[in-house]
């Protein structure tokens, strides 16, 4: 009897460390980070809506609609689920909604009002985001974005304890910020607001991952990197979680960083669109690539950037046809050529996949006629290069009529228009043109930010500017530009060797030595780029 009493202890206990372990196991599996959201819904309503929101925090847009969804079916008179949804179509960082995204907004919204069940806080919630979508066929968007967010302002006066509420209100801030103000200020702001709350949710995941975003800048970035080292803990089940670090990472050059960041978040993204979308790619799965391509260049790894390449070509369809998969499957392939400085292989980029519907996106498309420009000037095919700039021309009118932007693509296609006229103004000898144009091109992008899409230009317009100082035997001009570009995009691999070979010619020797060490220095394996050898007979002259 002893016998049967210890073996059933056993298994007893057994059994428990095995549901223990589950239960663990579970855990692990999902860490979206820590919500606790409260609202009127029945008790298993609420949990679902604390992940709901959790998702949402983490521009997991498909899956927080989902997630709400059930929480509508757990409890039909949960108010708030259809607020959620509603929320899942408007990303107030991203673009702008498309119009059958309004218009399921709008559906959301309003059977959100609809509901006879609700606190006051709750339907002060719900009218607030019922101002972005009212009139959305008539008022265009920054108009409605700014209403939202004068809006949730008020509802994070009206209830100053409710964290949501202020952290809700600082995105929404956030999406207002004009993209070329220089000054930050609105960044600063919605900052200043997301710190105060960090101190008592430092587990939160929308606190950290909008900071980055506040601070996405390379003015501001040192600013942002204990957000970045944390958020990805806090919520390492979200691909773009895991991807938001390396924001911060490729504004301080920190290429390895950011490759082990993209490297989690492509693997994370391919597993969960294989949940909701199986067979097909992810765009969270090209955003993290488009990140490593670039980080892999900078490090003078080829042939992981050429696998990022093959890797790109062998997606036949995507969970999501939206705008950051439009700039990765543009960039990919033009950063891969341009950066390598393999100007016959760029002019030779098509758009593509043909699948793809780029009729939406002439940003994106515009990237690589830009590519194609760049590349056929620099290799003395002036009519290809002429050919592709009246494709720039015409895409940036397209720019110019858009009325739903939330960003100025327009002005950056122009920074596409300027470089390429002032390379085919080159290689026409007009000297003197294409130095007045690529002058004008360089203090232009100044002027600018980047989309947060993207991790950088394809390439920086001074680096263009410094090249064709050299072509025209400038090399301390050049100099003075490399480093320019090396001030906002620090590390990068074309601007070291540009201005390293600059300095050797310009006889500015300690310069030279500077940075053809720093430039062996970013290869952290060894690699065979032809700038390195010249990097390393250099620095073995006594």
């Amino acid at each position: 009897m002893r016998s049967i009493t210890l073996v059933a202890t056993c298994i007893l206990l057994f059994c428990s460390l095995s549901l223990l372990a589950d239960e663990q196991h579970h855990h692990e599996v999902e860490k979206l980070g820590e919500v606790n959201f409260v609202v009127s819904c029945s008790p298993e309503a609420q949990k679902q809506f604390n992940r709901a929101v959790a998702i949402l925090h983490s521009f997991g847009y498909e899956e927080a609609a989902i997630a709400f969804a059930e929480t509508s079916k757990t409890d039909p008179d949960c108010a708030m689920a259809f607020w959620g949804i509603a929320m899942t179509y408007y990303h107030p960082i991203w673009a702008p909604p498309n119009p059958e995204e309004l218009n399921k907004g709008k559906e959301a919204i309003e059977k959100a009002k609809s509901g006879g069940k609700g606190t006051e806080r709750e339907k002060a919630y719900i009218s607030a985001l019922d101002v972005f979508y009212t009139d959305y066929d008539k008022t265009d968007h920054r108009t409605r974005a700014k209403a939202y967010s004068n809006a949730m302002k008020q509802v994070a006066e009206k209830y100053p304890d409710d964290s949501e509420a202020t952290i809700f209100y600082a995105l929404a801030l956030r999406g207002t910020a004009p993209p070329n103000d220089k000054t930050y200020a609105i960044e600063k702001q919605s900052a200043e607001i997301l710190n105060e709350v960090l101190k008592k949710e430092p587990g939160h995941p929308g606190i950290s991952h909008y900071i980055i975003h506040d601070y996405d800048y390379p003015e501001l970035a040192e600013l942002a990197l204990p957000a970045a080292k944390a958020y990805s803990k806090i919520a390492p089940s979200s691909p773009h979680a895991l991807h938001m670090p390396s924001h911060i990472f490729t504004r301080l050059g920190l290429w390895q960083d950011s490759i082990e960041s993209n490297i989690a978040s492509a693997k994370s993204a391919v597993e969960h669109v294989q949940k909701l979308h199986p067979g097909s790619g992810s765009f969270d799965q090209l955003h993290a690539m488009d990140y490593l391509m670039y980080a892999y260049l900078q490090i003078g790894q080829d042939q992981q950037a050429k696998n990022i390449l093959k890797e790109m070509n062998a997606i036949h369809s995507l969970d999501q046809n939206q705008f950051a998969a439009a700039y990765a499957l543009a960039a990919i392939p033009v950063r891969y050529f341009v950066e390598r400085g393999q100007w016959e292989d760029a002019a030779k980029v098509m758009v593509g996949p043909s699948w793809f519907p780029w009729k939406n996106f002439p940003w994106a498309e515009s990237i690589v006629y830009f590519g194609r420009a760049i590349g056929a000037a620099r290799t003395g095919d002036v009519v290809q290069a002429k050919q592709d700039l009246l494709r720039l021309d015409v895409l940036h009118q397209v720019c110019m009529d858009s009325k739903n932007a939330s960003y100025d693509w327009a002005t950056q296609i122009e920074i596409q228009q300027k470089a390429a006229a002032a390379w085919i103004a080159f290689a026409e000898k007009k000297n003197d043109v294409a130095l007045t144009l690529m002058r004008a091109t360089a203090d232009l992008e100044d002027s600018t930010d980047k989309h947060p899409v993207t991790p950088g230009s394809v390439i920086p317009a001074r680096e263009l500017y410094g090249d064709l100082l050299m072509e025209l035997n400038r090399p301390a001009d050049a100099l003075i530009q490399y480093e320019k570009s090396l001030e906002t995009a620090p590390n990068r691999f074309y601007a070291l060797s540009g201005a390293a070979n600059a300095a050797r010619l310009s006889g500015n020797e300690s310069k030279a030595r500077a940075y053809y060490e720093k430039l062996l220095q970013s290869c952290v394996t060894p690699c065979d780029r032809p700038e390195l050898l010249q990097a390393k007979a250099f620095l073995a002259q006594k």
